[in-house]
C-alpha cells in the first residue's frame, strides 16, 4: 500500500459538487501517487462543464489535492425549454434555478458565437454589466437590451468600433430620451424615439 491514494480533497467546490467529483474520481482511490494517469484524470475532471481549469497537487504519502477553478456564468439562454448558463470555458450548464441579474440571450446561439460578442464587448469602452438582454439573429447578428430600456442594432463587423460609438452617445444629453440605436450603416447612426 505504499503511496497508494487514499484521500481525496478538493477545494474551489461545495460540498453538493465534491460529492460529484468524488463519485467520478472514485476510481483514484488504491492508485499508486507516482504512476496516476494525467489524461484519464483530466477527461474525468472537464467531463463536469463547471470546470474552467484545474490543478493536482501530490501530498505524500497517500493524499491527492485538487484544486478547481469554476467557470464564470455571463449569460442565461434557453435549449430545449430548458435554461442554460452559458460559461466563460464555452460551455452550456443546465440550471434548474438560473440567476436574474445575468443577461438573458434570444435566439438559437452557440457558445462560441456569445464569447466572441462578449470579447468584442470586453475590448471596447461599452460595460457588460449594463446589458439587461441580448438577441441573436440566424444572420449571426446582434441585438443589445441595456437596463435603462435602450435597443442598440448591432453590424455584423467592426463591433468594437460601434460600442465605442455607443458608450459615447450614452453619455450624451442629446440622445439621453432614444430607445433604438441602429448602428448596422458603416459610417451612420440612425436614432429612433
Amino acid at each position: 500500500n505504499f503511496l497508494k491514494i487514499i484521500t481525496l480533497n478538493f477545494t474551489g467546490l461545495n460540498d453538493i459538487e465534491k460529492k460529484k467529483f468524488e463519485e467520478d474520481l472514485d476510481f483514484l482511490k488504491k492508485e499508486n501517487l507516482i504512476f496516476l494517469d494525467k489524461d484519464k484524470i483530466s477527461k474525468k475532471i472537464f467531463k463536469n462543464k463547471i470546470v474552467e481549469d484545474f490543478s493536482v497537487f501530490k501530498n505524500y504519502p497517500s493524499e491527492l489535492e485538487i484544486f478547481i477553478k469554476k467557470t464564470n456564468f455571463l449569460a442565461i439562454t434557453k435549449k430545449h425549454n430548458q435554461d442554460y448558463y452559458i460559461g466563460s470555458n464555452g460551455n452550456l450548464i443546465y440550471t434548474k434555478n438560473s440567476l436574474k441579474s445575468l443577461p438573458f440571450i434570444f435566439g438559437n446561439v452557440e457558445p462560441d458565437d456569445f464569447l466572441k460578442l462578449k470579447a468584442h464587448i470586453n475590448n471596447s469602452e461599452f460595460n457588460f454589466d449594463q446589458i439587461k438582454n441580448l438577441y441573436f439573429f440566424k444572420s449571426k447578428r446582434w441585438d443589445i437590451e441595456t437596463k435603462a430600456g435602450l435597443i442598440v442594432k448591432l453590424p455584423l463587423d467592426q463591433i468594437e468600433v460601434s460600442l465605442n460609438y455607443l458608450s459615447k452617445i450614452i453619455i450624451s444629453k442629446e440622445f439621453k430620451n432614444k430607445k433604438i440605436i441602429d448602428l448596422r450603416q458603416k459610417n451612420q447612426i440612425i436614432l429612433n424615439d
